[in-house]
């Protein structure tokens, strides 16, 4: 099955993933179609809800988009410490040309599993943090569109609703 990219309104985005019993060869190969996705997205991040998987798995490669040489998939990642507070303007490849100011924490720590099933213990700040944050937050049904105010997610939901219209017609 060729996974593809979901994007909002797909009602995936907005379902809690389940976390993940066992690390096998299908995870391995979600993993590997995530970064493929995310990579010819040109993105930092990746949940696998986006790629229509209902599971606990991110992925994160900061050191792009032109080089790609910092990988890192987590399974079941949580966020067990936050501290501090910041703004940052994000984007996601599942929320189509939009971008906002999202209030998120200064630092994390992040508790996972990698693709061996060791226990990952991280410490984030600026980018990282943010990324980890948003790719947590796709986990638990939560687009960075959520943190906005009404009245611009209604501006923002009118949109899509036109390009959804005219994609149809």
């Amino acid at each position: 099955m060729a996974r593809k990219l979901m994007t909002y309104p797909a009602e995936i985005l907005s379902t809690k993933a389940v976390p993940v019993e066992n690390i096998d060869e299908s995870i391995q190969e979600l993993v590997q179609d995530m970064a493929r996705i995310m990579y010819d997205n040109r993105g930092i991040g990746l949940a696998a809800p986006q790629v229509g998987e209902g599971l606990r798995v991110i992925i994160f490669d900061l050191s792009g988009p032109d080089k790609r040489e910092g990988l890192m998939a987590l399974v079941n990642p949580e966020i067990i410490h936050k501290e501090g507070q910041c703004d940052s303007e994000e984007g996601c490849l599942s929320v189509m040309g939009y971008k906002s100011m999202v209030k998120r924490a200064e630092k994390v720590r992040v508790r996972a599993l990698d693709l061996e099933g060791k226990e990952v213990l991280l410490d984030a700040d600026d980018l990282l943090a943010t990324c980890l944050q948003h790719e947590i937050d796709h986990l638990d049904g939560i687009l960075f569109i959520d943190h906005i105010s009404r009245l611009k997610r209604k501006l923002y939901d009118k949109k899509v609703s036109k390009w959804i219209k005219n994609r149809k017609e």
